[in-house]
């Protein structure tokens, strides 16, 4: 399995080999390769009319084609594209909207791709997210205490497991988007992020914004709930006061350090298990540290999955499921109805010959011995 994805910080094509199989309910998972690649900078503005939209979706299909060309032979693709947009209002996921055209993935490498899977979840009345509920609730199912999974991309979401009931998941807040909005807007777009909290290291909370940011009312929704740069973007920030550059990057570490922290301990969380991009941020993992404690933050590698690599895993996951036809989305994370098969399959240079399907949900995942790649 190939799995592929560009996060909501639009900051690579992440990608992930892995071997999967299915024996009665467990899952195993091994780990063979994982990379992230330059996302195209000629995509990096969000396209605004009908050919724009067209270009991009046709641009970052080849981008993605040409990144999956490179880790082949494999039997199967899957693609959780690029979210451009996710529309929410009073609580309800309206429609989500996901590109990077998988026929030409198919093309290019001549094997079959699933892609477009959110839709389906979200057809069902769930807000297509987060889907790495999925991956969470069965790798962390033989945990003893509840444990919570955290990602922490363009946007940071949690998933809470707990012994002997459904799973909750849902977006937080922001993760990296709001700072990733301030560094462009300070280097005139030269820089996309806040390089290892370079500019937060220099700065001081200002805690009259926080408390303005910490007064959203996101926070207080109830969940299901999902939520993007539709919502957390330069513009939002446009009605807090001017502040020195290093303070407002030091306040948004806080803000999604103390919002992820408060989500976690209303769950009562045991344990927290980190991925994503966000991990990297050596400032923001001492602020959440500090906001978590004495909640132990784990990193997702102790694990055996790699935190830059997780999001990548996931997709991987989410394609074998449906190829298998076991539902891929957690009803009681997203939202939905009920459990759902996730994507569309577009055939490879042969015929579509997919394997029998499996009539065993599976509950468990395990993490095997990472391979090396050939």
């Amino acid at each position: 399995m190939i799995g592929l994805i560009s996060g909501t910080s639009m900051d690579g094509i992440d990608v992930a080999v892995a071997d999967l199989s299915i024996v009665g309910d467990v899952v195993e998972l091994v780990p063979v390769q994982c990379a992230e690649h330059p996302f195209p900078k000629d995509l990096l503005a969000k396209p605004r009319d009908l050919a724009e939209v067209c270009a991009f979706d046709t641009s970052l299909g080849q981008a993605f084609g040409e990144v999956a060309a490179g880790y082949l032979p494999a039997d199967l693709i899957c693609s959780l594209g690029q979210t451009v947009h996710h529309e929410v209002q009073d609580g309800d996921c309206l429609g989500t909207l996901q590109l990077g055209q998988p026929a030409w993935i198919a093309e290019r490498t001549g094997v079959p791709v699933v892609a477009d899977l959110r839709v389906r979840d979200v057809a069902a009345g769930g807000h297509g997210a987060p889907l790495a509920s999925t991956l969470d609730a069965l790798w962390l199912a033989g945990m003893q205490d509840d444990a919570v999974a955290l990602n922490i991309g363009g946007i940071a979401n949690i998933t809470v497991v707990r012994p002997g009931s459904p799973p909750i998941a849902y977006d937080t807040g922001p993760g990296n988007a709001l700072m990733d909005a301030v560094m462009e807007v300070l280097s005139h777009g030269e820089r996309r992020q806040d390089t290892d909290g370079e500019f937060a290291s220099r700065g001081t909370v200002r805690e009259d914004v926080l408390k303005k940011l910490l007064a959203d009312p996101y926070y207080a929704k109830p969940w299901p709930k999902s939520t993007g740069k539709e919502h957390f973007n330069a513009e939002y920030l446009s009605g807090f006061p001017t502040v020195q550059a290093e303070d407002m990057l030091r306040t948004l570490v806080e803000l999604t350090a103390r919002t992820i922290a408060d989500a976690c301990r209303a769950h009562d969380a045991s344990t927290v298990v980190a991925s994503g991009g966000g991990m990297r941020n050596p400032v923001l993992v001492k602020a959440l540290e500090a906001a978590l404690d004495p909640i132990p933050l784990r990193i997702s590698d102790s694990l055996g999955l790699p935190r830059d690599g997780k999001e990548a895993y996931l997709a991987a996951l989410l394609g074998f499921l449906t190829w298998h036809g076991i539902a891929g989305n957690t009803p009681s994370a997203t939202g939905a109805s009920g459990p759902r098969l996730l994507g569309s399959i577009t055939p490879g240079a042969g015929p579509l010959r997919m394997p029998e399907p499996v009539t065993t949900a599976p509950t468990k995942l395990t993490v095997g011995e990472p391979k090396c790649a050939d």
